[in-house]
């Protein structure tokens, strides 16, 4: 593991319990960071946090909720009496289906969580970065944000939408030292993969030349590297982690 200095650092990681969340609030603590788990299922938060140590708190919060996101951005800085760094990871992928075929109420779901969520939890934690002069965002997009993957256009729409306001966010903020990126990575065998079915998960292997699924490990240590003060020149960027399955 190559070093990263997050030393004195605050966090903020939704979704953080389980999947990419937990392995980069794994890393974020190994570079020196404290971190806040913002996660709707409070019991595995807190089982989790339990596990990775004393630098780790558990808060239940639901991100489509503006009460919920301000009392745990509240509860936040009374336990760390700052937030430096916002990784925007809870989502949900959706049942696969065609756009026909998707529920109205299903594609608002998606849209919610993936890509309101995160709007919501910036609006709730800019303002502290900007009294601070310093803040890192790390949107955690998708590969279907790029390209569209099929029978998935709710996810896919939704990551695209959250690949916008990294970019739109990353200019307004360009001013000040708050640099907004986002990670588009290829699937990772996590418990998203319940949600889907296996004919698109075999699609989605079939088109990574690399021929296997990114590891949640990988993608944490790209974030890191995200929410340093030495990703300091690159702002409303996307940066890819899909085995090469789209270089662009």
């Amino acid at each position: 593991m190559n070093k990263i200095d997050l030393n004195g650092r605050c966090a903020v990681v939704t979704g953080g319990a389980q999947g990419f969340g937990r392995a980069i609030t794994e890393r974020f603590v190994a570079s020196g960071a404290k971190v806040a788990i913002w996660d709707q299922d409070i019991d595995l938060a807190v089982k989790t946090a339990s596990e990775i140590g004393d630098e780790v708190i558990a808060l239940k919060v639901d991100v489509t909720d503006v009460a919920s996101i301000d009392e745990a951005r509240a509860a936040t800085l009374q336990e760390f009496g700052n937030i430096d760094i916002l990784v925007n990871n809870a989502g949900i992928t959706g049942f696969n289906k065609p756009v026909w075929e998707i529920d109205y109420d299903d594609w608002r779901k998606v849209m919610r969580i993936n890509l309101d969520g995160p709007f919501l939890c910036c609006k709730a934690v800019v303002p502290v970065m900007l009294k601070q002069n310093y803040g890192r965002i790390v949107n955690i997009a998708s590969i279907a944000g790029k390209e569209g993957n099929p029978n998935a256009s709710h996810y896919s729409a939704s990551k695209a939408g959250l690949i916008a306001l990294t970019k739109s966010l990353g200019k307004e903020l360009a001013g000040h030292e708050i640099n907004v990126n986002a990670i588009t990575p290829a699937a990772a065998k996590t418990a998203i993969f319940d949600q889907m079915t296996e004919q698109h998960i075999n699609f989605m292997l079939s088109k990574i030349p690399k021929g296997r699924f990114v590891l949640v490990q990988e993608l944490a240590a790209m974030a890191a590297w995200l929410a340093s003060e030495d990703c300091a020149f690159s702002t409303g960027a996307v940066f890819d982690i899909s085995g090469g399955r789209a270089t662009y």
